[in-house]
């Protein structure tokens, strides 16, 4: 009976491993991360990944195989998305441990990104409530397709690489608020920089939608049900 007891938890505890398995490589988490801001072809994967189209494809088949990752056909093209919200929990609840537990993840975040632009600390409905009424505006910098899968209520989309462009069309008198894929997203921090050096008042989100929607606050949608 022992041994029976013993076999039914190593074949438990071997499937859970399937999770970590997948989590092992660096590049992999990136693609999760990716995938939970809305799905992307293998094509966009590579290219927002920085890695070549097989390497990427071989990554997302690993991942598909732990269950992480779902899959449609359009035509000739794959579309990949995360398989539910419980792998953005898991992401979530990975970067949570990391940051309290290695002192190298806040070293090289504090090189990396400036406080001082960051709205810390946030009062998350206070800020909903600002948006609402037209006090802030809330800037979205990420790609125009991952706005369509999902933002934070009141937010208008101007992607990092039409904002240049797109300046004229925001007001001085209010402080804009940046956000994109989460604190070690550069479209930001990128965006509160050019901003300021036109004259703007801005500051930094550093929430994800996923860890907006994690504190029970709504997330709007574009995308057709």
């Amino acid at each position: 009976m022992l041994e029976v007891k013993r076999q039914i938890k190593d074949a438990l505890y071997e499937q859970f491993a399937r999770t970590t398995k997948a989590l092992s490589s660096p590049k992999r988490i990136e693609i999760l991360e990716l995938l939970s801001q809305g799905e992307k072809t293998v094509e966009t994967i590579a290219e927002q990944a920085n890695l070549g189209i097989k390497n990427a494809s071989a990554q997302v088949k690993e991942l598909k195989s732990a269950l992480m990752v779902d899959s449609r056909r359009d035509g000739k093209y794959v579309y990949y998305r995360v398989a539910s919200s419980y792998v953005a929990d898991l992401l979530l609840g990975l970067r949570t441990f990391g940051e309290k537990n290695f002192a190298e993840i806040q070293k090289i975040a504090s090189e990396a990104f400036e406080d001082s632009d960051s709205l810390e600390p946030i009062n998350r409905k206070q800020l909903l409530g600002q948006a609402k009424k037209g006090e802030i505006i809330l800037l979205d910098v990420r790609p125009s397709e991952e706005f369509q899968h999902s933002h934070l209520p009141f937010a208008i989309s101007v992607p990092i690489s039409e904002l240049q462009k797109e300046l004229r069309n925001l007001p001085k008198d209010k402080e804009i608020v940046a956000y994109c894929r989460g604190p070690y997203c550069f479209f930001a921090k990128e965006a509160v920089e050019m901003l300021k050096k036109k004259g703007f008042r801005a500051s930094r989100l550093r929430d994800s939608v996923h860890e907006w929607a994690s504190h029970g606050l709504p997330v709007e949608s574009q995308q057709k049900a």
